[in-house]
């Protein structure tokens, strides 16, 4: 039971995140190295996020339930703010990036489009973010003890991969805006975006009343989704011409892939 109980989740968690690596991001090193770095800012900011709330837990009184608790708070708020500032770094750092790999071209164009850019670094983002949130957790899943058998809520592991797996469409989702608004200089976009990650990390603070919590994440999922699809530039008309398998006439690039590069005439 342990077991199906792990492989499940797990898959629940990552299984999309999984997909859309291997059909959009391994075969492309350039992409690939996107990830690792995205990743690699990530838990920087990460490290940084968790000095700050250790040292704040060392200074305080550790007998005081209700100050632990509201540290635990600035510690979540923190860590969204580094993130956020982070994902601004690397956005400026992919820039310079970017203007280097033009002038090595020799089409004068880059090898990778910015929203290209945002879509994986998001991914990256998203991948590391689940695996530190629900790691410890699937590796409870695999036994022994049974979930549940003090009056806890049974549904404890499939929440959570559930709330992983938004979490990982979130990030993706919010870098690919992030990155638009940071192009266009649009720091109400900006603002929308670090505000949406702090209600989402508020949200896990009203678990195990799960229905609080999940209900309203996968509402903000959708709904960012939405935004992130029109911010890269997606319609109706695309979705259809997606469905329909049409090209764009005069054009080597498929309609329904922002993600694929152009082939070589």
């Amino acid at each position: 039971m342990g077991a199906a109980v792990f492989f499940g989740c797990t898959f629940i968690a990552f299984g999309p995140a999984l997909a859309l690596c291997l059909l959009t991001v391994a075969g492309d090193p350039l992409r690939v190295i996107i990830l690792v770095a995205g990743a690699f800012f990530w838990l920087v900011s990460l490290l940084l996020a968790s000095l700050i709330w250790f040292i704040s837990v060392q200074l305080s009184d550790r007998n005081d339930a209700q100050l632990q608790y509201g540290l635990l708070l600035f510690g979540a708020a923190v860590s969204v703010l580094l993130q956020e500032a982070f994902r601004f770094a690397y956005f400026k750092l992919l820039k310079k990036a970017d203007e280097g790999l033009v002038t090595l071209s020799e089409d004068g164009r880059p090898p990778i489009s910015i929203k290209q850019m945002a879509y994986v670094s998001g991914l990256a983002f998203g991948i590391i973010s689940g695996l530190f949130s629900v790691i410890n957790i699937l590796a409870d899943s695999i036994g022994p003890g049974t979930v549940g058998i003090h009056g806890d809520s049974p549904h404890y592991f499939i929440t959570s991969a559930f709330l992983t797996m938004a979490l990982v469409f979130l990030h993706t989702f919010w870098g690919t805006i992030f990155f638009d608004a940071c192009e266009k200089r649009r720091y109400g976009t900006l603002g929308l975006v670090v505000t949406s990650h702090l209600v989402t990390s508020g949200l896990t603070f009203l678990n195990p009343c799960y229905e609080a919590s999940l209900i309203p994440l996968f509402l903000l999922t959708l709904s960012t989704g939405a935004w992130a699809f029109v911010t890269a530039g997606g319609s109706l008309r695309s979705i259809h011409a997606c469905l329909s398998g049409k090209r764009k006439e005069g054009d080597s690039v498929m309609v329904y892939s922002a993600l694929q590069l152009p082939g070589e005439d």
